[in-house]
Formats: structure tokens, sequence, C-alpha cells
């Protein structure tokens, strides 16, 4: 990102230096989100007030290796300081520090190489190929968070919905699999994406969610006005909703009635430093398929295309 408001271009810096207490990462390969396409078109003032600073490099799903020693890492997603109460008490998902971060407002992983200035930043990945790990630490991380807050509220013979089988949804299909003995429902109107769903082991797939359904969890990782409202009014009493969907939809009905009786509706964007830990643990355990599409450097613009247009089943990775 070279300027406000602009698409991103390919450019030629020095490879970084590490100063004192800094790591320098080989990148093997970076993962591409939605939210990348966001940062082109957000406007100076609302950059500059998250204390972002132009030019910086996208890429906040990164792998590679710790150059010199060649220890294969992936690098968690969102900054925290490690010091506030949020990141002591292990919620720095909500550190107030995490607004501007590597690939949002600081050079992140689309580059040959990355600087690392915290080591918990660090994530080791034993076995796993770098070249396919970046997804983990936000795709990954985030649906975790997600799922692991609304476990207490399914028991054996419960229902969770998933809103959108892509690349967080997907996640949470199988983590819900993995953690929760509920039924589990994938709510997407791809085909592809449907038939993804059933390969990693949901219960029943359906193009849109069905009007008398009643779940005890229903998680959006769509967020427009029709997907909030549907998954909203089919949460059962005492049962949860959470938006993680980013596509800026609203929730206009009456709070009274509208809302799940004796029930909990959150949203949140990110996840923890134990999630990304987590997450690699059921990688490595093979628990969980972390389906991604590989492009080369020079396919970006295709591989930003394919996203914008919802066409992939995985999540894009750029290979170095």
């Amino acid at each position: 990102m070279t300027q406000w408001g602009t698409p991103p271009e390919t450019v030629t810096v020095p490879d970084p230096e590490p100063g004192p207490g800094e790591v320098l990462v080989r990148v093997a390969s970076c993962g591409l989100c939605r939210s990348d396409l966001t940062m082109r078109h957000i406007p100076a003032a609302a950059g500059e007030a998250l204390g972002w600073r132009m030019p910086f490099t996208l890429g906040h799903e990164t792998a590679g290796w710790i150059a010199g020693t060649g220890e294969p890492v992936a690098l968690v997603s969102p900054t925290s300081c490690g010091t506030c109460r949020y990141c002591l008490r292990g919620q720095d998902s909500g550190c107030p520090h995490g607004r501007a971060g590597r690939g949002y407002g600081r050079d992140g992983g689309l580059a040959e190489f990355v600087l690392v200035s915290d080591r918990r930043a660090l994530l080791p990945l034993g076995d796993l190929d770098p070249r396919h790990a970046g997804p983990l630490t936000d795709a990954g991380a985030t649906a975790h968070h997600a799922v692991r807050r609304v476990l207490p509220r399914l028991s054996a013979g419960g229902t969770a919905v998933v809103i959108g089988a892509g690349g967080l949804g997907a996640f949470a299909i199988q983590f819900l699999r993995a953690l929760a003995p509920a039924t589990v429902i994938a709510v997407d109107p791809l085909p592809a994406r449907r038939a993804h769903a059933d390969r990693i082991g949901a219960h029943q797939t359906v193009p849109e969610l069905p009007k008398r359904l009643r779940a005890d969890v229903v998680l959006d990782f769509v967020g427009t006005d029709q997907t909030i409202t549907a998954g909203i009014g089919a949460v059962r009493t005492g049962g949860a909703f959470g938006l993680i969907g980013s596509a800026g939809g609203r929730f206009g009905g009456p709070w009274f009635t509208g809302l799940p009786r004796d029930g909990e509706v959150f949203t949140f964007q990110g996840s923890s430093i134990a999630d990304a830990q987590d997450v690699i643990a059921l990688a490595r355990a093979g628990l969980i398929d972390n389906q991604v599409q590989e492009f080369a450097f020079g396919e970006i613009d295709r591989a930003y295309a394919e996203l914008a247009a919802g066409t992939l089943t995985g999540r894009a990775v750029i290979v170095l």
C-alpha cells in the first residue's frame, strides 16, 4: 500500500535488517484476507486514527523460516503489547495497542522477508508445511476464537449453524466437529462450498437458513443484513449468535422481541495467541484440513480478484 485510497502496487525495497531483539523471517507464503481488499479503500483520516503509516506491505497470514536457523514458524496475526490488562488475562485479541500491526499499517508478509520484534509472535510449526500454514493464524484462529466462546452452549443433541462455508467458516465447521457434541449445519449458496463442507464433516448443508430452524448457536461468517437478521432469528432461547463476518450488515429488528431470550449476541474481529497455538496443535494432530489454493507472487492480482468474487473454496496463499 503506497497511498491512501489506491490499489496496492508491487515495488522493490531493501531487505529489512533486524535490530536488537528482532528476528528476521524468510517468508514461505502469505494468505490473503478479505480485509486486504477493504484496506485499499480506507480514507487517510481513518487510517491515521488507527495509527497506520504509509507505505506498508500487506499480509497478515504469514509463515516461513527463521533466517539463520531455518526453523519453520508461523506468525501470530493480531498485534498485542503483552502488558495491558487484556494481554495479562490471555485476552490479547482485546489489546488496545493492536489497531496497527503486521499487514495492517505496518509491513506484513507479502514480501521475501519480514521483521518480528515480539518473540511471542513466533509459533513453531514442527512438521507442518509453512507454505500452507499462514491461514491457521487468522482464518483458523479467528474461527477457533468464535467456537471456543460458544462451546458452553453446546451440549449433546444441540445444534450449531455456520453461515458461510468459506475460509473461516470451513475452519469453524471442523472445530465444532472436533470439540462439540452437536449437529453442525453449514449454510452457503455456493454448491462447491457446500460440497467442501460435506467433506470436512458438516452433518447437513443447505443453500439458505431454514425459516423454522432453531439452533443453540449460530455463527455468521458473512455479515450482511440478511444473514444477521436470519441468524439471530434462528437462535433458540438461551442460545448464542456470533457475528464474525465483515460485510457491514446491520440488525434492524426490535431488541426485546428480536433477540434471543436469555441468550447472547456478540461480535469480534481477530483472535488470541492461545487460539493460534491451539489451531496449530489441531493441524499437527491431523484433526483439521487446512484447504488452500496456491498462487505465485506474480498472480496476486488474480488471487485478489477471485477472493473478491467469492469463487475460492479454501484460503488463497501467495507462495514466495
